[in-house]
């Protein structure tokens, strides 16, 4: 999805990428002639907060930080949320929006539904983003794109595994929640976003996903990517039950400046260049 105005921008070589949740903040700055990220950051908040909270934090940032001080040639907004859902395009419409997510997903009737199209699996995804977030990035910057996290998840994971010969069963982890992405031989066949608040709660979510597609924990390829690592109560939670668990990796070729923590953390907010 695209917001554009005529409002005149500075040519320059930079891009921002900007990944809002009600539970913190990510940014990453992009030189795109040298293909070098040279920022890099995550700002977790202590608690979840509702999204005009959210936006205070994102204006506070904008005005206290230097290295938002500048002029970008493309700025990305991701929204994460649990407010989306897959439509396939035979049977997407475009007038029915709030009709695809009242089923599964608490809205109002005065929230904007957005949608964005994922061409690898030839679907829809329907979802609520932030509209003051939207709003406050429009007013800084006029034009910029702005997606769905999930969008960026199944895009890039179906292209990673589109010529896989097995099933593989990602858990893309992040603060307070994770996403589930189960894809067999290159074909999604589950997507769900489930909050956590231990230990338990994320094992149960795994488990019970894998039970409901029949998929044997004994066997099944579990890959994590996101905020966790090998020494992490999260990751050791789950290697108590299931036998298979490796990492993921974002398949890049970047420069760093800003070294990422691991090969799979700030997955989809370096994935949405």
């Amino acid at each position: 999805m695209a917001i554009t105005s005529n409002t005149y921008n500075i040519p320059t070589k930079q891009e921002l990428s900007i990944q809002i949740s009600l539970s913190g903040l990510s940014f990453c700055i992009l030189q795109r002639d040298t293909k070098t990220i040279t920022f890099l950051r995550d700002n977790n908040f202590d608690k979840k907060l509702n999204h005009h909270e959210v936006l205070d934090k994102l204006k506070h940032v904008f005005n206290t930080e230097s290295f938002l001080q500048s002029n970008f040639h493309n700025v990305h907004v991701i929204h994460v949320n649990e407010l989306s859902t897959l439509v396939p395009k035979p049977l997407f419409d475009e007038n029915s929006l709030a009709d695809y997510l009242k089923f599964n997903s608490k809205i109002l009737k005065s929230d904007f539904i957005a949608h964005d199209s994922i061409e690898i699996n030839d679907t829809a995804n329907v979802y609520v983003p932030y509209v003051n977030i939207n709003n406050f990035i429009y007013d800084l910057f006029g034009a910029f794109t702005y997606k769905h996290v999930s969008t960026i998840l199944i895009e890039q994971l179906l292209t990673i595994e589109k010529n896989a010969e097995n099933i593989k069963v990602y858990v893309h982890v992040n603060q307070n929640h994770f996403e589930i992405i189960v894809i067999d031989k290159g074909k999604l066949i589950f997507f769900n976003t489930f909050e956590y608040c231990s230990e338990e709660d994320f094992i149960y979510y795994i488990l019970f996903t894998a039970e409901q597609l029949k998929l044997n924990p004994e066997t099944l390829r579990l890959i994590f990517i996101g905020n966790i690592q090998k020494d992490d109560s999260l990751y050791n939670m789950a290697y108590k039950y299931i036998r298979h668990i490796e990492f993921g990796n974002r398949h890049e070729n970047y420069n760093y400046m800003e070294k990422p923590q691991t090969n799979h953390s700030n997955f989809t907010l370096i994935k949405s260049f």
